[in-house]
């Protein structure tokens, strides 16, 4: 017969019952300890970890009232509050004992005991134990996880005007109830201000649940955000809560907003205006508490002039609307982004920490970077992983098609030998995809020679 792996301790000053007790458990249970002084707890608890404790609720000191059994079982819970309690009491202390489950027992048995009563409890309570350890490890997972989570969102980067302005408004909205709308280009850090104002909101302590609406397809957007029964369709193999459900308390980020179908939007609006979603495959309605954050790269009012966005729903979401501003509209704040990106990659990467240069800080504030903060954190880690050097120039970023170098420029009648050499060079750069010693060959030039140039031109 296999034991329960667990470790138990018994309480009691009876030396009988110890006895009886261990004897009888010792055949079921990995490790069973017992002790007739209630004094020697607190030492035993910080010697050992038990799953569960059997403490009697009257000693010889106090034999009645209960009060010594109840003072060592907030000891013992105060000690180690994972250690779950059951209450050893006779018959005519039951409401004692009830008592004593309102203080933080878990279960209490009666004296003389059945020894597969004595089992049975004690098997249960185990399992009990089980799931509130597991619980515990979840919560801290939970917490250890939205910590990390946070980091990347600790510090929003941006003293640009238009960032400013930003800023201002996520500080003025994050307190208050009201929906927001995010709008800007793809990369601009949407949800980036979307978990800074929940971060910052009464319910920053509760879940953010972040959903892209562009990568859910239409015949699974209401059993995602609105959950399911088991049974209510063929994969539907357990119940399941949804998206709305899931962010109970907190915030849910429902990103890409303006891909919504016109019918999705409308079962999206009635959720939103009844403050309930209903489970596929039930009738029951599940009252919902969230923090609604939305978020759009597409013209929503030009979608509702065309007809293809609901105008009520827009007015729904969109209490405070937020606009970023592209990265070209802030190249003020690129140097402060790149260290940033820098210091992320560098310590991924394990790599001594690299630094970038005036020339190569300028060569990037002129790109038009049309793929914003997400296009310029994937050059800064591609030059991280790909440059040799602890100071990175130009040609580490590949950045082919930079603004000013025009196809035709070379053709150009206003162009002097110096200003010739630059575009030959930048292009045979390019042409290499950044490899110095090809395009220095190409060019006749040794790589030191290249280099200076480089420096030169400020390429």
């Amino acid at each position: 017969m296999n034991k329960l792996n667990a470790k138990i301790l018994i309480v009691d000053d009876d030396q009988d019952i110890l006895l009886a007790a261990k004897l009888f458990l010792k055949q079921h249970i990995k490790i069973v300890h017992t002790e007739k002084n209630p004094e020697n707890i607190p030492t035993l608890l910080k010697n050992e970890n038990y799953d569960l404790t059997l403490l009697d609720m009257n000693f010889s000191r106090d034999a009645t009232s209960g009060k010594e059994g109840f003072f060592w079982m907030n000891k013992i819970l105060e000690i180690d509050p994972a250690v779950v309690v059951i209450l050893i009491t006779g018959y005519g202390d039951i409401e004692l004992a009830v008592q004593g489950i309102k203080e933080g027992a878990t279960n209490f048995l009666l004296k003389p005991w059945d020894n597969k009563k004595l089992l049975a409890t004690i098997t249960t309570t185990l399992q009990l134990r089980k799931s509130k350890v597991e619980l515990e490890n979840l919560r801290s997972k939970q917490k250890v996880l939205m910590a990390n989570q946070d980091q990347g969102y600790a510090n929003l980067i941006g003293n640009s005007p238009n960032m400013q302005q930003v800023l201002g408004t996520v500080q003025k909205v994050a307190t208050t109830e009201a929906n927001v709308l995010i709008l800007g280009e793809n990369g601009t850090g949407k949800e980036l201000i979307a978990r800074a104002i929940h971060k910052a909101s009464n319910r920053k302590d509760e879940v953010f649940i972040s959903v892209d609406l562009g990568a859910i397809s239409e015949t699974l957007f209401e059993s995602e955000l609105f959950g399911f029964k088991k049974g209510a369709f063929t994969d539907a193999k357990e119940d399941r809560a949804g998206r709305f459900e899931a962010a109970s308390k907190g915030t849910i980020f429902l990103d890409e907003i303006g891909n919504l179908s016109f019918a999705l939007q409308s079962k999206l609006l009635s959720v939103l205006q009844n403050r309930y979603v209903v489970r596929l495959g039930t009738n029951k309605e599940v009252p919902i508490d969230v923090r609604l954050v939305c978020a759009t790269n597409m013209p929503l009012y030009q979608m509702v002039h065309d007809g293809k966005f609901r105008q009520d729903l827009l007015y729904r979401i969109n209490t405070v609307e937020i606009p970023l501003p592209s990265l070209k509209d802030r190249i003020e704040d690129i140097p402060s982004l790149v260290e940033h990106f820098l210091e992320i990659y560098c310590k991924k990467y394990k790599m001594p920490l690299k630094r970038i240069n005036n020339a190569t800080l300028k060569r990037l504030e002129k790109h038009n970077w049309p793929g914003n903060i997400r296009e310029l954190q994937h050059a800064v880690e591609r030059a991280v992983i790909m440059s040799e050097s602890n100071i990175l120039h130009p040609h580490d970023f590949f950045l082919p098609q930079m603004d000013e170098a025009k196809t035709d420029e070379i053709n150009s009648s206003n162009l002097n030998l110096e200003e010739i050499e630059k575009i030959l060079i930048r292009k045979v750069i390019d042409k290499h995809g950044g490899n110095i010693s090809k395009a220095a060959k190409e060019l006749g030039l040794t790589r030191a020679s290249l280099y200076r140039r480089i420096e030169k031109y400020d390429l």
